[in-house]
């Protein structure tokens, strides 16, 4: 969101919101939702965040048994809260409002479970109001899940079974002003992960499906190239996110890592610059989101380096692209949502 140009204190509800938005899902002023990860725990301990990377399919079938054992265990709930099936292990609660009191408010704390990777997730339950329903149904999801035909011919093939939902990024709908409106041009969002997905429809951008994408280490870097290549015909400004990297680092895999940014590097970055040279006036920018150190398979604050260059970009005299050059610049942006306007020229955020 700051990356796109949006300050986060103004317009960040909760990530699931913006997940429901990228499935086209629209929340009433009473509706709440709230992230569903399908999860590996083990004695206690986030085994796996991702349930081995469960597909789509598995996971759409595992959570009509959640939304079974929910009607079944919380017959109180069943008409107003549902699971809804994402992508992979990333998936939805929503609850729609009927006009009695909101189960939650702004003292609800719940834990990402990709920041409890081999952790105890004994004292890592949701905490304020709602946080005891949440906790039950985390806790019940354990049996809705055991013995289901999916898990069962995932432990036969040696991977990690989904053993329970992990509910977490609960909030409402944001208001975000449209990017063309704040910015004056149009954007194209390429992604396989719904959170920019989300982000994209609900500032007004086009969101463009790659085949091949897959928000994962296989995805294919060279099709995202070309398809952000393409895109320039219709638009001004193409986004495109690679969660590569970032996965690589929740599995401590060093190497993993280090390919994702060469092949981000040869196959989306290079041929991306060489085409905007030749094309005449352009910017490209390249910046994570976050920090995810390998050290601790899990995101962090603190700032970030970013690489802009193009048409009345002034050389900074950084030969190389990492957090060491980049602190030795002496160059900072903050904070970070007024990126957007530098690299457009509009510094302030509003339409040159």
């Amino acid at each position: 969101m700051s990356l796109m140009g949006y300050d986060p204190l103004v317009y960040f509800t909760g990530r699931a919101p913006l997940e429901a938005a990228a499935q086209g899902i629209s929340l009433g002023p009473d509706d709440w939702a709230v992230r569903c990860n399908l999860v590996t725990i083990a004695t206690q301990r986030m085994d796996d965040f991702t349930a081995g990377h469960v597909t789509t399919a598995e996971a759409t079938e595992l959570l009509s048994a959640a939304q079974r054992g929910l009607a079944a265990d919380f017959p109180e709930l069943a008409a107003s809260w549902s699971f809804v099936p994402g992508v992979s292990y990333r998936n939805l609660l929503l609850h729609r409002g009927t006009g009695a009191a909101s189960p939650f408010d702004g003292s609800l704390r719940a834990t990402p479970p990709h920041d409890l990777l081999d952790k105890t997730v004994s004292d890592d339950f949701p905490r304020g109001t709602g946080s005891r329903l949440l906790t039950e149904i985390m806790s019940r999801s354990a049996a809705w899940l055991e013995g289901h035909p999916v898990n069962k011919a995932r432990i036969a093939a040696g991977k990690h079974p989904a053993t329970h939902v992990w509910l977490w990024g609960v909030g409402r709908a944001p208001a975000m002003e449209p990017f063309a409106t704040k910015y004056g041009r149009s954007g194209t969002m390429i992604t396989a992960v719904d959170l920019l997905r989300g982000l994209a429809a609900l500032a007004g951008w086009k969101r463009l499906e790659v085949p091949g994408a897959t928000g994962y280490l296989d995805t294919d870097y060279a099709a995202k190239g070309r398809a952000a290549i393409a895109e320039f015909a219709s638009t001004d400004l193409v986004c495109v996110h690679v969660e590569a990297p970032d996965e690589a680092s929740h599995e401590g895999d060093c190497a993993a890592k280090v390919k994702a940014i060469e092949e981000i590097d040869a196959k989306i970055v290079a041929p991306l610059a060489a085409h905007l040279a030749a094309a005449g006036e352009h910017r490209i920018l390249v910046c994570p989101d976050h920090p995810t150190f390998l050290a601790t398979k899990t995101h962090s604050r603190g700032s970030v380096p970013f690489v802009m260059a193009g048409s009345g970009i002034a050389e900074s005299g950084q030969a190389t692209y990492d957090e060491l050059s980049a602190a030795a610049s002496g160059a900072r942006i903050e904070p970070g949502w007024t990126l957007m306007g530098e690299f457009l020229g509009t510094k302030s955020g509003a339409v040159s």
